[in-house]
C-alpha cells in the first residue's frame, strides 16, 4: 500500500479498503462527464482491476477526490476515473493527486502514463503531461454511450441512471 500526507490535513492511500465505493459510484455516474449512469457494479469491477488513489481528510476520514490506476506495472499506465467532489475543489487537491499518482508510478517503473481530459489540460500539463501526437495513438471505442455528452447513439436505448 502506497500512503501520503498532505500538510494541510489530507491523506493519499491506495488501500482498497479505505476506498468509499458508494461516494465514488455517485460522483462518476452523477457529475463526471465521461461515466454518466455507469452502474455501481461497473464501478466496482473498474476499480477492483485497478489501483485506487483515495484522498481522505485526516480529521474525520471522509473521501474528498478519488483516480483509478490501469497498469502492468512495469511499462505502461493509464489515469483515469479522476475526481474531485466540487466542495473540496481549488484546494490543490487535483493537482497533488496527479502528481503522487505519478511519482508513485515512477517508483514502480512505470514511465508512460495515458490519461484523457475534456477540461483539465492545465492540471495535467502541470504535472508534466503533454498532447498526444494523434498519427501515433488509435483507439477502439464501443462504448454504447457517448463518453463526452453521456448521450446514447441513435436509436440506442434509453439511459438510465441509478440512485
Amino acid at each position: 500500500m502506497f500512503t501520503l500526507t498532505r500538510d494541510d490535513g489530507y491523506l493519499l492511500s491506495t488501500d482498497p479498503d479505505r476506498l468509499d465505493l458508494d461516494r465514488v459510484h455517485h460522483w462518476l455516474s452523477t457529475d463526471a462527464y465521461w461515466a454518466l449512469g455507469r452502474s455501481r457494479e461497473t464501478v466496482a469491477r473498474a476499480f477492483a482491476g485497478s489501483i485506487p488513489y483515495a484522498v481522505h481528510r485526516v480529521p474525520d476520514g471522509g473521501q474528498v477526490a478519488v483516480a483509478r490506476v490501469v497498469t502492468d506495472g512495469a511499462t505502461f499506465a493509464w489515469l483515469c476515473d479522476v475526481y474531485v467532489a466540487r466542495e473540496e475543489r481549488g484546494r490543490g487537491l487535483g493537482t497533488w493527486l496527479a502528481t503522487a499518482v505519478r511519482d508513485h508510478l515512477a517508483s514502480l517503473g512505470v514511465h508512460r502514463i495515458l490519461l484523457a481530459t475534456l477540461d483539465a489540460h492545465g492540471v495535467y500539463a502541470g504535472v508534466g503531461f503533454t498532447p498526444v501526437t494523434p498519427e501515433r495513438w488509435m483507439e477502439l471505442d464501443r462504448r454504447p454511450v457517448t463518453p463526452l455528452t453521456g448521450k446514447e447513439p441513435i436509436g440506442s436505448p434509453a439511459l438510465t441512471v441509478e440512485r
